[in-house]
């Protein structure tokens, strides 16, 4: 089998993301895997990933990428779920050590303030892991950070499209700052939760935003441009940006007009397959992943279905949208930007939605394969130049071991970086 290196799942790509196999539905049976089983191959998986990404960059002393996207703190990340799954606290002090040499990196280099690819969440990070640790001088001195950077003047800026230079999005705009304080506060305590009256500003600026990059001809109320495209997908668009908002109490107006952009998307799905386009007007129907496609779109569509209960519209869409991703078959890569283990966490939302036992063993079927082939389709040598990016959490097998924990106990899962 030939596995087509990982690309920026953030950016939409001319490369075929076409499916490799297909699994019929009632064979999901036969894709069965032991709980035993399951974590034992996390760990042994997570461990590599630390051998590989952190232990040998210690010993090299080479360059190292801060992010939780694509960088050393997924691996971080990584270590974290594995320590919600077994409790060793092994994980934390790996962890700390890790965010502590990219906190040393973002500090100097990073301009971005999001969760995924900014020193946001480095901090997030470092103050949710010391909090465990019952570290609380450190847990502050990360909140402290974190504070300073919500200090940046274009977070809350006018509703002009990019504020002062700074976009929407979840990789690298205002979403992202907006998930790492989500993330805090889900961990962090109550009272030490970072205050409405700091995030809510800039939720509205994002909705402002939207409402200023909505064409007037359209029955769009939001719309979002990044580096010139109107994306659709998770990493740079709507859904990523409407997902994020959903998790914040939304006054009457504001909640329709995302229930209406929502309802916007859903009408322009492609009649046939039933897939969402990657951007507005994309006539190109291919790509079904967490970057682009219907996978984010299911996972936002049933956290819509949880917050507009009444609204079954979005239920049944969700639904459908999982059934794009089932009948697209399994695509070329491991990640969860573009790959399987990206397009299983929608059927672990699914599961969490309906509760039915159908989605936790698709899930499964695709975990299954991942367990049997994913180290093949990437380059694990220790000392190849493309290990790191083999082994990150979006783009490689640091997110295959994280599904492997969530499937531990499925009504728990969630997408790293984009569910709480």
């Amino acid at each position: 089998m030939e596995f087509a290196t990982a690309e920026d799942g953030g950016r939409e790509s001319e490369a075929n993301n076409k499916p490799l196999d297909f699994i019929e539905p009632t064979a999901v049976a036969d894709f069965s895997m032991p709980s035993e089983t399951l974590m034992r191959a996390a760990l042994s998986l997570k461990d590599q990933v630390v051998a590989i990404t952190w232990k040998r960059r210690r010993v090299m002393g080479v360059g190292v990428d801060p992010s939780v996207y694509t960088g050393l703190l997924g691996t971080a990340f990584t270590c974290f779920r594995s320590y919600e799954a077994s409790g060793n606290n092994q994980d934390l002090i790996i962890c700390t050590e890790i965010i502590d040499r990219c906190d040393e990196i973002a500090r100097a280099n990073s301009r971005h303030v999001t969760f995924l690819c900014g020193k946001g969440g480095v901090y997030a990070l470092g103050a949710v892991v010391a909090n465990c640790m019952g570290d609380h001088q450190r847990r502050d001195m990360y909140l402290n950070l974190f504070l300073e950077v919500a200090q940046e003047r274009a977070l809350p800026a006018g509703p002009e499209e990019g504020g002062f230079g700074m976009s929407y999005d979840l990789l690298y705009g205002r979403a992202g700052f907006l998930w790492a304080a989500l993330f805090i506060n889900k961990y962090i305590g109550e009272v030490n939760k970072l205050p409405s009256d700091l995030l809510m500003p800039v939720v509205e600026a994002v909705l402002a935003g939207g409402r200023a990059g909505a064409s007037v001809s359209s029955s769009c109320p939001l719309m979002y441009r990044w580096h010139g495209t109107r994306y659709w997908g998770a990493a740079n668009g709507l859904s990523g940006i409407l997902h994020v908002l959903l998790y914040f109490p939304l006054s009457k107006e504001d909640a329709e007009d995302v229930k209406a952009t929502l309802r916007y998307m859903m009408s322009k799905r492609f009649p046939h397959s039933g897939n969402y386009p990657s951007s507005e007007g994309n006539p190109r129907d291919e790509l079904v992943q967490w970057s682009h496609g219907a996978t984010s779109i299911a996972i936002t569509l049933s956290k819509a279905s949880e917050v507009f209960p009444g609204d079954r519209e979005f239920r049944d869409a969700a639904i459908e949208a999982g059934e794009v991703v089932w009948k697209n078959g399994l695509v070329k890569k491991v990640g969860l930007a573009d790959g399987v283990a990206g397009n299983a966490y929608a059927f672990l939302s699914l599961y969490r939605l309906t509760g039915e036992s159908l989605y936790e063993e698709r899930a499964k079927a695709f975990a299954c394969f991942l367990y049997h082939n994913a180290p093949q389709l990437v380059n694990m040598e220790h000392n190849s130049p493309g290990a790191d990016h083999a082994c990150s959490l979006f783009q490689g097998l640091a997110g295959t071991a994280c599904l492997w924990f969530d499937l531990l106990a499925p009504q728990n899962s969630r997408f790293p970086g984009y569910e709480l």
